[in-house]
C-alpha cells in the first residue's frame, strides 16, 4: 500500500471492495487488493484533506492513518515531496510557521478536485471500507469479535452464559478458533466462488474434528 500493514496482515476483499474493476484512479488503479497508492492518487487525497481544512504534513499523514484505521500510513517521504509537488503545480499554498509549514489548497486545486471528484471519492471510501475491515480484524484477534455490554470478548459472553462448555477449551484451541474468525472476517465481501471454496475448507474441517 506504500504505507504500513497490520501485523503483515494482507486482505482479500474480493468484490466487495469499493471500486474494484471500475479503473478508479489514475491508470485505472486506485487502491486496490495488494495494489500501491499511486502519487497520482496520494496527491488528489491530499488535495481532499486540504479541501477540509489547511493541514501541516504531519496531520496529512495522521488524517490518512486514522481513515484507515492504521491500515495505510504513508511515510514523511511520500507526504512531504507531494505536497511540495502541490504547491510547485499551484495546486496548494504553504505558510511559514516557524519551523513548521501550514499548507492549504489553492482555486486551481480546487478546480483539479473537482474534475477527479468521482476518483477522489471512491479513494475516500475505499480508506473508510479498509478501515473498517481493520477494526473487524483487531477485535477478531483480541477476541472481541462480539462485545457485550461490558466489552467482554465472544469467548468470555459464551463462558458466562454456560454456551457449549467454551470455558472447558484449552488455550490453543481457543485460539485457533479466533484464528478461524479473523480469517472469515477477513472474506467479508469476496465472490461468491470464494466464499464456496472458503465453505468447502470448513466442511473439510469439520468432518476432520469428528473423526468421519
Amino acid at each position: 500500500m506504500g504505507g504500513r500493514g497490520f501485523g503483515g496482515f494482507r486482505f482479500d476483499f474480493g468484490g466487495g471492495f469499493p471500486g474494484e474493476g471500475k479503473g478508479v484512479g489514475r491508470g485505472g488503479r486506485g487502491m486496490g487488493p495488494g495494489r500501491k497508492l499511486g502519487s497520482a492518487d496520494l496527491q488528489l487525497l491530499i488535495l481532499a484533506l486540504l479541501a477540509e481544512k489547511p493541514r501541516h504534513g504531519y496531520e496529512v499523514i495522521k488524517a490518512l492513518d486514522e481513515r484507515s484505521n492504521g491500515f495505510y500510513s504513508p511515510s514523511p517521504g511520500m507526504v512531504y515531496p507531494a505536497l511540495t509537488y502541490l504547491e510547485e503545480i499551484g495546486y496548494a499554498t504553504v505558510a511559514t510557521e516557524g519551523a513548521k509549514k501550514l499548507y492549504s489548497i489553492t482555486e486551481a486545486g480546487l478546480a483539479n478536485l473537482e474534475q477527479n471528484r468521482t476518483t477522489v471519492d471512491t479513494l475516500l471510501e475505499q480508506l473508510a471500507f479498509i478501515g473498517k475491515k481493520m477494526d473487524g480484524v483487531r477485535r477478531a484477534m483480541s477476541g472481541n469479535a462480539e462485545e457485550g455490554e461490558d466489552g467482554e470478548g465472544a469467548d468470555d459472553l459464551d463462558e458466562r452464559r454456560g454456551h457449549h462448555g467454551w470455558h472447558r477449551m484449552s488455550a490453543p484451541l481457543k485460539q485457533a478458533r479466533r484464528s478461524i474468525k479473523s480469517a472469515l472476517i477477513e472474506k467479508y465481501g469476496a465472490s461468491a466462488e470464494e466464499q464456496a471454496r472458503v465453505a468447502e475448507v470448513l466442511e473439510r474441517a469439520a468432518k476432520e474434528i469428528r473423526g468421519w
